[in-house]
């Protein structure tokens, strides 16, 4: 397994853009994660460390596309109908097991291989058979088909030796589909990133139990298993730690030890109760990126021994913005995974809005149909960082740039979906 440098995550300090923070870190970033074989049904969502190269043509001989008649076009009258003898049938796996001669049609099923034809010239049309009459032990073909039609070619999906799948693709279904089409049976990918999820602070308890005065219960640790689970890592809930520095000294160290990254929430600002910095500190290093977005504040990213270490915000929406948008990224590099951009689309806005330059933005919005073959969408009436309904009442994000600032109604913007981001 690789590892990362003691400064992989260092920075100055300056105010940041969120591209231009993800470029420098990923500049720095490489895989961790191991490498291991596995057979296809075991090989969804995880993350190619090898590219596919397809075994076999696919298909791999010529065959037809329909029920019908294969016929040499060359047979065909091209003003009136042809009446050809029927001498045989070829089915998907039961190939016509002769030389079809010049002048002769053979039945064909839907799938089955073309036959082969004497010398240099081989059938290479099919007749659908909705388009032709049998006359005894022939068939009557109508003119006016064209050469090759209903033909599929050997190798039309993909050639033998052809780069199907690259290494850091995360696999999906038809990914799969693929893969085995070409002949491949097991694969070889990255062991998913084994990941230490961990709240802090004295007022977090567990969700289902009783809550004293000046208690929360605990969102973040739900919200953020699930998307790093959804980004291809093997998470284990670690639960709640109190603040104590003596505590989170020795926990990280236990989690350093049997984890490839850790990540948490809450408790990494300079408050006199926020210990993390100083317990990730007294093994190793911590770096506060300050990052040109709303919601979000200071990111911690850092290095315990030589596991690193990721601190996000303690605000649910906060925490879940900059894990879509910053640290799944990072975990995906860490992983292996080449990230995609997140999948969104225009829409117009229904609502006026006022930002500061140099800084991106995320609105939490609602779509209704627009009248035009659009949407529209409508801002939620509250926009705190820890408004949980935010998020539940509204389908996604409108996310304004850097550069804007100031949306009226009418305005396209970009809009993510929740499903986009893994929620």
């Amino acid at each position: 397994m690789a590892q990362l440098s003691d400064d992989c995550f260092a920075h100055g300090g300056m105010l940041l853009r969120l591209d231009a923070a993800l470029a420098e870190l990923s500049t720095r970033l490489i895989p961790i994660a191991a490498v291991e074989s596995q057979p296809l049904t075991l090989c969804h969502g995880r993350i190619l460390a090898e590219p596919v190269v397809a075994k076999v043509a696919v298909p791999p001989r010529d065959n037809s596309a329909v029920d019908g008649y294969a016929v040499y076009y060359d047979d065909l009258s091209r003003d009136g109908e042809t009446r050809l003898p029927v001498i045989g049938r070829s089915a998907a796996g039961h190939p016509f097991p002769m030389p079809q001669p010049r002048g002769t049609a053979v039945r064909v099923l839907t799938g089955a291989l073309m036959p082969l034809g004497a010398g240099s010239n081989h059938p290479d049309t099919v007749m659908m058979q909705e388009d032709c009459r049998l006359d005894g032990d022939a068939v009557v073909i109508q003119p006016g088909i064209k050469r090759g039609a209903n033909r599929r070619l050997a190798g039309e999906d993909l050639a033998a030796g052809e780069t199907l799948l690259p290494a850091g693709r995360i696999l999906s279904a038809q990914d799969l589909a693929l893969a085995a089409a070409s002949g491949h049976a097991v694969l070889t990918v990255r062991r998913p990133l084994r990941v230490a999820l961990v709240s802090t602070g004295d007022e977090l308890h567990e969700a289902g139990g009783p809550l004293p005065d000046g208690g929360i219960y605990d969102a973040n640790r739900p919200m953020l298993a699930a998307l790093l689970a959804a980004a291809g890592c093997k998470v284990s809930d670690l639960g709640i730690q109190p603040d104590r520095r003596d505590q989170l000294t020795a926990f990280f160290a236990a989690a350093a030890r049997d984890y490839d990254a850790v990540v948490t929430s809450g408790g990494v600002s300079t408050g006199e109760e926020d210990h993390v910095k100083a317990a990730i500190e007294a093994q190793g290093r911590l770096d506060f990126w300050r990052l040109a977005i709303k919601p979000g504040r200071p990111v911690a990213l850092g290095m315990i021994g030589h596991v690193p270490f990721f601190g996000l915000p303690g605000n649910p929406v906060a925490a879940m913005l900059t894990f879509c948008f910053f640290a799944r990224p990072l975990l995906q590099r860490l992983n292996g995974a080449t990230p995609m951009p997140l999948r969104s689309f225009p829409v117009t806005a229904g609502f006026s809005y006022r930002k500061k330059a140099d800084r991106r933005e995320w609105v939490r919005v609602s779509l209704e149909d627009d009248g035009r073959g659009g949407w529209r969408a409508g801002k939620y009436p509250i926009d705190g960082a820890g408004v949980i309904t935010s998020l539940t009442r509204t389908d996604g994000l409108i996310e304004l740039p850097e550069d804007l600032l100031r949306l009226e109604p009418g305005d396209t913007a970009r809009f993510y979906p929740y499903e986009a981001l893994g929620l």
